[in-house]
């Protein structure tokens, strides 16, 4: 009764936590975009069949969606996911370690708007930059490709699209963030903050907040949002991510990033569309043509990965550039 509780606690947290994308106060948010969208764009359609088209929410691919969004639900309860995260033991080796090296001397409490400022920039900036390259080494490895060709396998994108990874993609990423954003962090409470700063955290799960308000979930959808050249050298736009999933050869390997652009063209990722692009998702082989879905059942996803994961493993972990993202080898079928 306790794991079923568990998991009871777990699936409402998706829809009442705020640092979940699909709380229910992001969602109607997202329906007030919509409606202005909709509005701007002439009322092409009737309003409910312009925020949830049936093609796209009866679609197979949004069932194999909610069976994966479940079962990771599941795997959550059970505690695969928590026992991974551990990045207060990499931020307190790190801090101890600086204490050892310095003779035992920190900097003091911070106590000025200034050091709070900077510290919650450091830390948006860490987690985003985490985000980026997570992202990418699952796009440019092969070994790594098949855990992450599963979110790139869906057919339709919808809000819950964002939830459609598989769990060894979760943990890879989850251990990535431990690592990095513990090391930054402990150093960070070493030469700025003393102590973790509730207003900090605090601070950081703000900017967060305005991400998902403000059109996190239109990034996975079939609504097509740009914020124009300019903006979108900074922040990714859902237009972008759109970009990110398209099967056509140009848009291959680009903009990985979650919330700035600017990591993508920091490192030669970016891609900004000049107009309204209509697009395919899904997988594709290396000439931009859809491949056959790999992963039609709650099974295939789970499991075909593994053996992709280790056919890679076998010819070597290097990728063929001009195979890398959405137009990789998949061979599970």
């Amino acid at each position: 009764m306790d794991f079923l509780n568990q998991i009871y606690v777990r699936l409402i947290g998706n829809f009442t936590d705020l640092e979940s994308r699909m709380a229910v106060l992001y969602l109607l948010l997202t329906i007030v975009l919509v409606a202005v969208i909709w509005a701007v764009r002439g009322r092409p359609t009737r309003f409910v069949a312009f925020l949830v088209p049936k093609e796209v929410y009866l679609h197979k691919s949004n069932i194999v969606d909610i069976k994966i969004f479940l079962f990771n639900v599941v795997l959550g309860a059970a505690g695969l996911f928590a026992a991974v995260t551990m990045t207060p033991l990499m931020t307190t080796f790190v801090l101890d370690a600086l204490l050892s090296l310095s003779g035992g001397s920190m900097a003091p409490v911070a106590d000025t708007w200034g050091k709070l400022a900077l510290a919650t920039l450091i830390m948006i900036l860490t987690l985003d930059f985490c985000k980026y390259w997570a992202h990418r080494l699952h796009h440019e490895t092969s070994i790594l490709w098949p855990f992450h060709a599963l979110h790139h396998s869906a057919e339709v994108l919808t809000p819950l699209t964002a939830s459609r990874n598989h769990p060894v993609f979760l943990i890879l990423r989850a251990l990535i963030y431990t690592v990095i954003v513990g090391f930054v962090q402990g150093i960070m409470l070493f030469t700025l903050m003393g102590k973790i700063e509730i207003l900090t955290i605090g601070t950081v799960n703000a900017g967060y907040f305005l991400f998902n308000a403000f059109g996190a979930n239109l990034r996975h959808s079939h609504v097509w949002l740009s914020y124009g050249r300019v903006l979108e050298h900074i922040f990714i736009s859902p237009a972008q991510h759109h970009i990110h999933h398209s099967i056509e050869r140009k848009h291959y390997n680009k903009n990985y990033g979650e919330v700035f652009a600017f990591w993508d063209w920091m490192f030669g990722t970016l891609y900004v569309p000049r107009s309204y692009e209509d697009i395919k998702v899904g997988l594709s082989d290396k000439d931009g043509n859809r491949i056959e879905q790999p992963y039609p059942t709650l099974r295939s996803a789970l499991f075909h990965p593994f053996v992709d994961c280790w056919r890679a493993l076998l010819k070597g972990t290097s990728r063929d550039p001009s195979l890398n993202g959405p137009g990789g080898e998949t061979t599970a079928q």
